[in-house]
């Protein structure tokens, strides 16, 4: 990844700062540190509106637009933790890339990103931030996020970022084997974080945490 001076910034963009926001995620019980020096390394900044800037390095959901959010850095850190515990994954599919921020993340853990996006206005602006960033191992789709990206499938990792009232088959259907689906499940109010691997003996799925997500959603825009 190309991060200029710019990019690293100053003030509340500073390393310090960032230094800040690694040492709550791994107080929280973050603790790969692969996942924790790219949080403390990818310019969240760059993913967010320019008024907001001073805010990317707290631990916390902000706006970018469409009624839609960048992720915690917590949740965000704590998702790629749990797919890539058993080893960084070949190819991954992402539903519900956003703004590009988780994007860039599993782009340095992965060979190559699959990411799906139903809202056109977003998908233009994570291109642009991976270009930016000199990441040049990801593909974008504008297009419902439940569907995956069966052309491209199978995959080795599956990341959703917005919660089913269950698992989608579709999504299933679309891991390899040994593969790994972490995805937010149920109603609002009432999400757990799952992890389902696909085994020899089939679908193994374990409980990670509580969650907050907004739903996924049909069609795109």
């Amino acid at each position: 990844m190309r991060i200029s001076p710019a990019d690293r910034g100053s003030g509340m963009t500073s390393r310090r700062t960032r230094e800040r926001l690694v040492q709550r995620l791994r107080d929280a019980g973050i603790r790969d540190p692969r996942v924790l020096e790219l949080i403390r390394d990818t310019p969240r900044h760059l993913f967010v509106d320019e008024a907001l800037a001073s805010r990317a390095y707290e631990d916390s959901a902000l706006p970018i637009g469409h009624g839609q959010t960048i992720s915690q850095p917590y949740i965000v850190a704590r998702m790629t933790e749990a797919l890539v515990e058993a080893g960084p994954p070949e190819r991954v599919l992402e539903v519900g890339a956003g703004c590009g921020y988780q994007t860039a993340i599993l782009a340095q853990l992965s060979r190559q990103v699959f990411a799906v996006e139903r809202i056109g206005a977003l998908v233009e602006r994570a291109r642009d931030r991976m270009r930016d960033l000199d990441l040049r191992n990801v593909q974008f789709r504008h297009a419902d996020g439940a569907s995956g990206w069966p052309q491209q499938a199978p995959f080795d990792a599956i990341l959703v970022a917005a919660a089913p009232e269950d698992v989608p088959p579709s999504l299933l259907a679309q891991l390899a084997p040994g593969g790994r689906l972490v995805i937010p499940v149920g109603p609002g109010g009432s999400q757990r974080l799952v992890r389902i691997t696909c085994g020899a003996d089939g679908a193994r799925r374990e409980d990670l945490e509580a969650v907050s997500f907004v739903p996924l959603l049909g069609g795109r825009q």
